[in-house]
């Protein structure tokens, strides 16, 4: 491997540093990276001046850019399933009144490739990835459930535990995706984060394998007293979605 490539592949680690972190310092980064300071220090430059970092001028420390952000948005906002899916998770927003979720699958976790907040969702969610196991999510056991190589890659991942609720091992999340194939959609109560519940159903293809999926989230006490309509509408939105898509 040259030098120039391992420079990409580091800034690359580099960012994915963040993923749990809102800032770093540059002996953290470094130590994580298993570089010295000052090439970690070089690396954070690079990034500050293309927009993809920047440095908190209160604490020194080093931040996500705006510039990730835009990419983001963008690569999102450009796939078919988003641009499809959109204006039916808004109809589904209207009509609930619960914070809406697009996920897709992402090995053994799933990406919230939109968030739609109800008003009082935003508080709610509050410090929630958008990148979780898929066992700790209604839209991941859904997924997974009509998905085998999902299944397959969260067991082979293990099960990492967000709450006393979460799904603790293999025998469990195998009892639980039988029960999502024979009712076909998924329920997960403070699995992920204590007092939300979220109910979930597959976006699927013409072969059955789910590509997608589409969630409820809200409250728990609210959303375990109307789980079947909750399942309807969420089934019924995900059934639209498959057949605008041509799956």
């Amino acid at each position: 491997m040259d030098g120039g490539l391992r420079s990409v592949l580091r800034a690359l680690d580099l960012l994915d540093c963040f993923l749990t972190e809102d800032e770093l310092g540059v002996a953290d980064i470094a130590r994580r990276l298993g570089v010295a300071k000052s090439t970690a220090h070089r690396l954070l430059t690079t990034l500050c001046a293309r927009g993809f970092a920047e440095q908190n001028p209160q604490t020194g420390h080093y931040r996500l850019g705006f510039h990730l952000y835009e990419l983001g948005q963008l690569a999102v906002s450009r796939t078919d399933l988003h641009q499809a899916a959109l204006p039916l998770l808004e109809e589904l927003r209207e009509r609930t009144g619960c914070t809406i979720h697009l996920a897709v699958p992402d090995g053994p976790e799933i990406i919230y490739l939109e968030r739609l907040h109800s008003l009082r969702g935003m508080r709610l969610f509050h410090g929630v990835s958008r990148r979780l196991p898929a066992h700790c999510t209604s839209s991941g056991k859904v997924i997974a459930a009509f998905d085998p190589a999902v299944a397959r890659a969260r067991a082979a991942a293990g099960f990492t535990r967000l709450t006393s609720r979460s799904i603790p091992d293999a025998a469990r999340f195998d009892r639980e995706l039988a029960k999502v194939r024979r009712v076909g959609y998924a329920v997960n109560s403070d699995e992920a984060k204590h007092g939300l519940t979220s109910v979930a159903a597959p976006v699927r293809d013409h072969t059955g394998r789910a590509r997608a999926a589409i969630s409820l989230v809200g409250p728990t006490a609210e959303v375990l007293g109307s789980v079947e309509r909750h399942a309807r509408l969420a089934g019924a939105a995900a059934h639209r979605l498959s057949r605008i898509l041509c799956l």
